[in-house]
């Protein structure tokens, strides 16, 4: 098998992977508060508090995978396209 058929299966199981992550769990944690809900801060006497809830993930703390957002925009392209 040549080097670039070879580079290219490696790709497609990386991305069939990927898409069955986002098939089993389309939910993944919030990258700016790392799934607290909150922006962490320390008050002057150094304890650690919750701050305001986060403006990305409105305090849940989990935010929809990318490939969940494309398989859901795909499924609805086929749903509208076939009726």
């Amino acid at each position: 098998m040549t080097l670039p058929a070879l580079a290219s299966l490696l790709v497609l199981a990386a991305l069939a992977g990927y898409g069955l992550l986002c098939a089993l769990s389309p939910f993944g944690t919030c990258r700016r508060c790392d799934g607290h809900g909150t922006r962490l801060r320390t008050t002057r006497a150094g304890r650690i508090r919750p701050g305001k809830p986060c403006r990305r993930c409105h305090g849940r703390g989990r935010r929809v995978r990318l490939g969940h957002r494309a398989l859901t925009g795909a499924r609805t392209l086929h749903r509208n396209g076939t009726r």
